[in-house]
């Protein structure tokens, strides 16, 4: 018996010259528009990134400049309790402004959501509208109307609260309060959005099956709008880390954020070495929050599927 062995498989043909010449002219067109972003990038962000990781391990000199070298000095100054005070201060202002806004930004969430859809619009632009206002002069403002005799002076006095100038700027409460000022949007967005996709028969179902007001929201409602919740944890917890405007100006510079620390110790100290080692702390603070979030989001998905 004569076994006829198989014949050979053929071999694949190797791509045309036009195709080639079009797969080349394809990858070339996508560089091309890609290039501006990445230099804009490199240039911006990466360079700049390296001089400050850089400056952060050389040594100062005479002048406050950079003296070049390698050390790891300015990081060991940083565990100096002064500026553990700062770093401790700032995560806990931080952490105190996200859960203010989380809530405020829920209950307000939750009320636009509920309006009929043509009226949800022109709040939601009530709401824009001041912060295409300059963040300089927002901050200003401010300061008139917590002024004594300002307007929030005279209505506390209207409902008895006050007799007379009330001092409240400078002061940390009045910082704080610039602070849910300036980052309640960013946390009403990301929730109001999120709401926006949740069926509001739910609610009503959890309530026609006896849920109070409470269940409702704890039980039903906020398990569905944690992804928002994080976002706007997100947007508001890293930003408020690096603000250095309102504690000055509403604070008088009193309870210094990590942001106030680096610009003093660029302007008045002099030391660009260890201003540039706080900066990178305040950046690893900022990663590591965005990381945390970012873990804790995965997570809320691998439930949901």
């Amino acid at each position: 018996m004569t076994v006829t062995a198989a014949p050979p498989a053929p071999a694949t043909a190797p791509p045309t010259a036009p195709a080639s010449r079009s797969r080349l002219r394809h990858h070339g067109a996508t560089l091309a528009l890609l290039a501006p972003a990445g230099i804009t990038v490199v240039a911006l962000v990466l360079v700049p990134l390296a001089l400050v990781v850089r400056n952060s391990l050389a040594a100062p000199d005479a002048y406050g400049g950079v003296q070049g070298g390698f050390t790891l000095a300015n990081y060991r100054e940083l565990i100096d309790p002064v500026y553990l005070k700062v770093f401790g201060y700032s995560l806990g202002m931080a952490a105190l402004n996200t859960v203010v806004c989380l809530v405020l930004g829920y209950v307000v969430s939750y009320w636009l959501a509920g309006r009929p859809p043509q009226r949800q619009g022109i709040l939601l632009l009530l709401i824009i509208v001041p912060f295409w206002t300059d963040f300089l002069v927002r901050t200003f403002a401010w300061i008139n109307l917590l002024s004594p005799g300002g307007p929030v002076n005279a209505l506390t006095d209207a409902v008895g609260l006050t007799d007379g100038p009330a001092q409240w700027i400078p002061s940390q409460g009045a910082s704080f309060i610039g602070l849910v000022y300036a980052f309640l949007p960013t946390a009403i967005f990301p929730v109001y959005a999120t709401l926006r996709g949740v069926d509001p028969s739910l609610g009503e179902a959890a309530r026609d099956l006896g849920c109070g007001w409470w269940r409702v929201h704890t039980k039903v409602l906020l398990p569905l709008v944690r992804p928002g919740l994080l976002a706007a944890a997100l947007l508001t917890f890293i930003p408020t880390l690096g603000v250095f405007v309102i504690p000055v100006l509403l604070g008088g510079g009193k309870n210094q954020l990590v942001g106030n620390l680096i610009v003093t110790l660029y302007t008045e100290f002099r030391n660009q070495p260890m201003g540039a080692a706080a900066s990178v702390v305040l950046l690893a603070l900022m990663i590591l929050s965005a990381a945390v979030l970012g873990t804790a989001a995965r997570r809320l998905r691998r439930k949901a599927s």
